[in-house]
């Protein structure tokens, strides 16, 4: 069986063409970009998403037409937490705002106060990150807006839209708005209450791995195929992700080092611990459910230290490489766009300390890998406040293909790391095993990815990054009272 992935990122559309045994006959990527209107404001047009997904479907129906043809499934990942607002004709209203946009923290405590029960029911703080304060914030500053939004859809569920017509969304993306009763797994009448709006405004509810539509006759004859392929649920990034490196069963674990990072671990039961800013969602697949630590910048990090010295990402990381394998004389907070786990603080902002006239670039570069993986290890002592403990877990994203900040990061974990195959497409990738699911294959299809290679934690220097950690956590209180 043939199937599609395509997930919608934060920097770019992938799509994925996967055959038997997770062969990837071919992939695209086409690039978008983040329009920050204002400080704190962080939005896209999906108009983009939807043309960046036409192109990359353009590009395997010419690289290749047949398998392309012969597709049965389709499956969709996307970017959590984005407000795409539809008015009544199906018309967008708004530029989409998205996860990493922090101009709704006072909306965040009014949530809070005005519907009390929120962290039992959705398992989560309110933080300006999800989709209800931003539609709170609509309400307050764009109240004639507000009162025309018919729908309101996460960025992979505007594309399924745009593919089918339907209206629908998976479990794991819809636990990321604050609006589902994720221990029930169901849309909560109190929760959108608090925000005024209503149920039939949102879209219906599925499992990832179950069929959510189809594909729309003339864009089936637009790319030739010879029948017209089912849509999957689909799942958020990191579910699809999980699913793509086989993290569907309790205890599976896995870090994403993409435009933000992540630490997560699969639950057999929801497992919430709000207090430290953990995320407790749905996954993707029925019975199930996950825990995540999520960073705001991780990858992200690197690419703007690379575009502030004017170097791309592999020139730093080479120049790294020729360096001795030691630990910075400089420290670096990655807080660029704020931090969620364990701080929830979206004025926070990010720095260097202990500059010296004879301080290098790759010594800057080295406490950039190391400020990421210091924030990993405060979201892990924070599963580990949840009872979550890791042993091991996959590497996925695009920051994964580093060896050097691999190592860093089993060091400071303490954990194994393993590098998997298909990593910088793995959302894609699960994305497609979720369309294998939906049309009829079982969860089998979703066993762990090839390892390319494991990173031991080395005891020496596991010793020395705990050491390290606790005198990096000093950076957090200092960055935030300069910040204020």
């Amino acid at each position: 069986m043939i199937t599609l992935g395509i997930d919608i990122g934060t920097s770019g559309v992938k799509v994925a063409l996967v055959g038997e045994d997770d062969h990837v006959i071919g992939h695209s990527s086409q690039p978008l970009v983040v329009s920050r209107p204002q400080p704190g404001f962080s939005e896209q047009d999906p108009e983009h998403w939807w043309q960046a997904t036409c192109a990359g479907l353009d590009a395997l129906h010419a690289a290749h037409p047949a398998e392309l043809a012969a597709t049965a499934a389709i499956g969709l990942s996307g970017q959590m937490h984005g407000a795409t607002l539809l008015d009544a004709q199906g018309r967008v209203l708004r530029p989409c705002i998205l996860w990493n946009d922090g101009r709704s923290d006072v909306e965040c405590a009014e949530l809070e106060r005005s519907w009390p029960a929120l962290r039992t029911v959705t398992g989560n703080i309110a933080m300006p990150g999800f989709t209800a304060p931003k539609l709170l914030w609509v309400r307050k500053h764009e109240p004639a807006l507000f009162e025309r939004v018919a729908k309101v859809l996460l960025p992979k569920a505007y594309l399924r839209y745009r593919l089918s017509g339907e209206y629908a969304e998976d479990m794991s993306d819809a636990s990321g708005t604050l609006w589902l009763d994720v221990g029930a797994r169901r849309w909560s009448a109190d929760a959108l209450a608090a925000c005024g709006l209503r149920p039939d405004q949102m879209p219906r509810l599925v499992e990832g791995s179950e069929v959510a539509g189809r594909l729309a006759p003339d864009l089936a004859a637009r790319w030739g195929f010879t029948q017209v392929p089912l849509i999957a649920g689909g799942a958020g990034d990191n579910a699809a992700g999980a699913v793509g490196v086989g993290a569907v069963h309790p205890g599976d674990a896995f870090v994403s080092l993409g435009t933000s990072g992540v630490l997560w671990a699969t639950t057999a039961r929801f497992a919430p611990n709000p207090a430290r800013a953990v995320h407790a969602f749905c996954h993707a697949v029925p019975g199930t459910w996950h825990q995540m630590g999520v960073l705001l910048s991780a990858a992200s990090s690197l690419a703007w230290w690379a575009q502030v010295t004017g170097r791309h990402e592999p020139e730093l990381l080479a120049e790294l490489e020729a360096a001795p394998d030691a630990p910075s004389p400089v420290w670096f907070a990655p807080y660029l766009s704020g931090e969620r786990t364990p701080h929830n603080d979206t004025r926070v902002r990010g720095g260097f300390l202990g500059l010296a006239a004879e301080t290098t670039r790759a010594d800057l570069t080295r406490a950039v890998l190391e400020g990421v993986a210091y924030a990993l290890a405060d979201a892990q002592q924070s599963l580990a406040a949840a009872g979550t403990e890791l042993h091991e877990a996959a590497l996925i994203g695009g920051g994964a293909r580093s060896p050097r900040w691999a190592q860093i990061i089993a060091d400071v974990l303490g954990i194994t790391l393993h590098q998997v195959a298909e990593s910088d497409i793995g959302c894609a990738l699960g994305a497609a095993r979720l369309a294998r699911m939906a049309a009829g294959e079982g969860l089998a299809v979703a066993r762990p990815a090839h390892r390319l290679r494991s990173f031991e934690p080395r005891a020496a220097q596991v010793a020395l990054h705990r050491e390290r950690h606790a005198h990096w956590q000093r950076l957090y209180p200092l960055a935030r009272d300069f910040a204020r």
